[in-house]
């Protein structure tokens, strides 16, 4: 990749750039527009999306059924978690029995629902939904970018 005579990596070349979109659950057309009405500690619409981008108007459903295979990341997301909380167990608490350990996973498994499900559907837009970043539709783009 090359670099602008100024030093700085324009945006849509950046692969750094797309995962904080990710990250902070932005539009992958415009990197502005939010994937989400409503913040995830509002546990009654945590998992409400606009059809369409308030920014750029890119869908956010590609076609019907499009969020079917999140399920399979959000369930990866899950694998993740159980690993880690079992292990966490293991060492700080000396091995503990089971029903501890199956109260530490259930209870983990519910805090990160609304996570799981929003960062599950996140990544199968960005990975599957056929949508690139387009400078053009960033407010916040140099215009050497455009």
């Amino acid at each position: 990749m090359r670099l602008p005579a100024d030093g700085q990596q324009n945006v849509d070349e950046s692969g750094a750039a797309h995962f904080r979109a990710l990250l902070a659950l932005k539009c992958p057309r415009c990197h502005t527009g939010n994937l989400f009405l409503r913040p995830a500690r509002d546990l009654r619409d945590f998992d409400k999306m606009p059809p369409v981008c308030p920014v750029c108007a890119q869908t956010y459903e590609p076609e019907p059924g499009f969020y079917y295979g999140a399920m399979y990341i959000s369930y990866g997301f899950g694998v993740i978690v159980v690993a880690l909380v079992g292990v966490a167990l293991y060492w700080l608490a000396g091995d503990p029995s089971v029903g501890w350990y199956v109260t530490a996973v259930a209870l983990s498994m519910v805090l990160i629902t609304p996570l799981s499900f929003r960062y599950a559907r996140a990544v199968m837009l960005y990975a599957f939904g056929s949508t690139r970043y387009q400078a053009r539709f960033d407010p916040g783009a140099r215009p050497s970018e455009l």
